[in-house]
């Protein structure tokens, strides 16, 4: 599966995976993987101990999924995240 993305799409994929405020249907809308592809993904790309750490940090997490996410976050980021220099 990971053959089908470059280091870099590879790297963003992982990024938004760990945000905390990046759902899963913004991942899949940007690189069309599903929950299940994305841990799939993460699995394999990342080693155990940090697979396992991600996965207790996103199970339950209501902002990974739009639509258990209370009404007032419409945003997959803080607005501070990308800042131009």
């Amino acid at each position: 599966m990971s053959e089908k993305f470059n280091e870099q799409e590879l790297s963003r994929i992982i990024e938004m995976a760990w945000e905390d405020r990046t759902p899963f249907e913004a991942i899949a809308t940007t690189f069309g993987l599903n929950e299940q592809a994305v841990i799939k993904l993460m699995r394999a790309e990342l080693k155990l101990r940090s697979f396992k750490v991600w996965r207790e940090r996103v199970t339950g997490r209501v902002t990974k999924h739009e639509k258990k996410r209370p009404p007032g976050i419409t945003r997959g980021y803080c607005p501070t995240q990308y800042k131009v220099r």
